[in-house]
């Protein structure tokens, strides 16, 4: 199970006259420079409680347990039986520790799950910190992946193809290894520590039908939601087991979700259709490493065809329509405009889409700096301010705070301007790593200004 490399995250070059580089590069930090204040990181998680019916989450359980991403049936049940261990190996930088110590006391106090910190080699799961080189090297598309039955890195590499890799093997959970970038940017670690502790814990599988959770290769939502922990306290029930077979779990499922989620047994199911394997797979080479521009545009292209046939109008429609506006931004940027204001209309009538809804508002806002609108640029930007920090996403806060920044310089509140660019930086050290990242960040957003031109170019 592995998290995807998604080269769509947070770049804002829609409105350059320039093609915008999709990771920053040192060379386009080479100038001057603030002194970077220092990072700053979120005092409290403040999950939303699930919004679905209990119905729709038993639905989504047994479709998260009894698959893999590939679709690949899973024939019982696994996770572990008893209190589980954790062990730290590898290069891990401080935030590691403490994001990873934050995120083990959620597990306890939301999921319900007995899990503590080890220095032993016994551990039931081991996370080692390794090179980002070194998790492409067995996994070019991976930004970092869990494996049962291994406790390291050299480990994985001589049984990468053996039955004890294999999860549809597998009759239970004893031993298993994450491996995440210890070279990431602090955000980027911490999703991966997230993302596959979860699925260390508990679902395999990935739904693309699910707007409010990490079990969803859109990788909007980073951090472990309110629906994901119910997911991971109902897995941990006492009630199941590993070695249950899909139907003994159906049969319990409601009773166990009627004590832990009383407010789901009242709400009216939804009942999302399937997300077709066509879709996924062209969601996928749109927005995967490996394939050229033109590629990645039909194939989001593609995606957009198949959400309209089948007739959806929830959050992939609107995901189809943000992946088309990201990859033509810098070939017509009025198309993808157009794009970017589908996908918010769509988000806006799906219930659990605030995040999302925020990563299409960096976007409108940049054309409207860019268009000289400033007050426009705040009216978008400011109903998501407090989404971005509820969800911790430091990488989305600090772009709105920065394009906010230049909304105001637009508007001649430059002292205003000055405070909340401050502010955004010490976001951006978490969100984006490397002071040369935040500088070259600092330097996209401030270049998307009318004022900051020279001679109408970038």
């Amino acid at each position: 199970m592995t998290r995807l490399l998604l080269p769509l995250c947070f770049t804002l070059g829609a409105c350059m006259s320039t093609a915008p580089t999709e990771m920053p590069t040192r060379a386009a930090s080479t100038d001057a420079a603030p002194m970077l204040p220092p990072m700053k990181t979120f005092a409290q998680t403040r999950p939303d409680a699930p919004k679905a019916s209990n119905a729709d989450i038993a639905r989504d359980f047994l479709d998260l347990a009894f698959k893999l991403e590939s679709g690949r049936e899973l024939p019982v049940l696994t996770r572990f039986e008893g209190p589980i261990t954790l062990r730290v190996t590898g290069k891990a930088p401080i935030s590691l520790g403490i994001d990873l110590e934050t995120l083990l006391s959620r597990l306890r106090r939301e999921a319900g799950i007995d899990i503590r910190m080890t220095r032993s080699k016994a551990a039931s799961i081991t996370i080692e910190a390794v090179s980002h080189d070194q998790i492409r090297k067995q996994l070019p598309q991976a930004a970092c992946f869990v494996v049962p039955n291994v406790s390291s890195l050299a480990e994985y590499a001589g049984a990468r193809h053996a039955v004890r890799t294999d999860w549809s093997r597998l009759a239970s959970r004893e031993r298993l290894a994450i491996f995440v970038p210890a070279d990431a940017p602090p955000q980027e670690l911490r999703d991966c520590l997230h993302e596959e502790l979860a699925q260390a814990l508990g679902p395999l599988n990935d739904l693309y039908r699910l707007s409010d959770s990490v079990f969803n290769d859109d990788n909007v939502h980073t951090v472990l939601t309110g629906y994901d922990m119910l997911i991971l306290r109902a897995f941990y029930s006492p009630q199941l087991h590993s070695g249950m077979r899909r139907d003994e779990v159906a049969a319990r499922l409601p009773n166990i979700l009627a004590a832990l989620n009383p407010a789901g047994a009242r709400r009216t199911p939804q009942y999302l259709p399937e997300t077709t394997r066509a879709w996924i797979d062209a969601i996928q080479d749109a927005l995967g490493p490996g394939s050229t521009p033109t590629a990645r545009r039909l194939a989001a292209q593609r995606a957009l065809s198949i959400a309209r046939a089948e007739g959806w109008t929830d959050h992939r429609r609107a995901f189809s329509h943000y992946a088309i506006g990201r990859l033509t931004q810098n070939y017509d940027a009025e198309v993808a405009l157009a794009h970017f204001r589908a996908a918010e209309r769509y988000y806006a009538q799906t219930p659990g889409t605030g995040l999302h809804r925020a990563q299409v508002a960096q976007q409108l806002a940049a054309y409207a700096i860019s268009e000289g609108r400033g007050q426009a640029a705040l009216d978008i930007i400011d109903p998501h301010l407090n989404t971005a920090t509820q969800h911790e996403n430091a990488a989305l806060l600090s772009t709105l705070l920065l394009l906010r920044a230049e909304a105001l310089d637009l508007l001649g509140r430059t002292n205003e301007a000055r405070l909340v660019r401050l502010d955004s930086l010490g976001w951006a050290r978490y969100g984006f790593g490397a002071d040369w990242a935040v500088r070259a960040k600092l330097k996209e957003i401030t270049a998307l200004s009318p004022l900051k031109r020279s001679n109408g170019q970038i």
